[in-house]
């Protein structure tokens, strides 16, 4: 297969993940699936937009760039009809670079919300608070802790359920990239397989 139709399946792959990742962050602004009363009852992490910026919208750029490089023009360059395929390919590994980097953000910021729970309303200490009650605990495999939750409900779930596809996405597009900076490497140095003006692929 040719590097530039590698990256336009690499591109296509990406854009339903990119997608994905948008309403996860978007429905994270609703806790247990209801409207928050109050912007300080959702996660701080949430804040950090994780899946609408890094693996959202820094994620399309790259695989706008990855959808192009197939029908990229190569013509006319100095003379040579295969350096301007080589040129996007380099310029593929930058856009992949930005496209690691994004999801890479998401990826953190999703692990750190995991890690640390969701706010809801608890009593823990007597007091009813919306705070987050799971700082410092191991509160992943003590599930019954989950119960000191008493609104949203659900919110333990909600929370890590879509954080979860936040992560699993982010890693998806972390390693979707990094291969992309290696297929552009190969376009760079070896050229495209595919002719160019016409040419047809061999």
């Amino acid at each position: 297969m040719c590097s530039g139709s590698f990256a336009k399946c690499l591109g296509i792959t990406l854009i339903p993940l990119s997608i994905v990742c948008l309403l996860c962050n978007i429905l994270l602004f609703f806790p247990g699936g209801k409207p928050a009363s109050d912007k300080d009852h959702i996660t701080n992490e949430v804040w950090y937009f994780g899946g609408i910026l890094g693996s959202g919208m820094l994620m399309i750029f790259p695989a706008l760039v990855f959808l192009g490089l197939k029908n990229n023009d190569c013509c006319g360059c100095c003379g040579n009809e295969s350096c301007g395929r080589r040129f996007a390919m380099l310029s593929s590994i930058l856009f992949a670079a930005v496209g690691v980097v994004g999801a890479g953000y998401s990826v953190i910021v999703s692990a750190v919300a995991i890690n640390h729970g969701p706010k809801c309303k608890n009593n823990v200490g007597g007091n009813i608070t919306w705070d987050n009650p799971f700082l410092g605990s191991d509160y992943l495999s003590n599930t019954t802790s989950w119960s000191v939750c008493l609104e949203p409900e659900n919110a333990v779930s909600w929370h890590l359920g879509l954080f979860s596809v936040l992560l699993v996405m982010g890693l998806i597009q972390v390693a979707l990239c990094a291969v992309q900076v290696v297929n552009g490497l190969l376009g760079c140095l070896c050229g495209d397989c595919c002719g160019c003006c016409g040419g047809v692929s061999i």
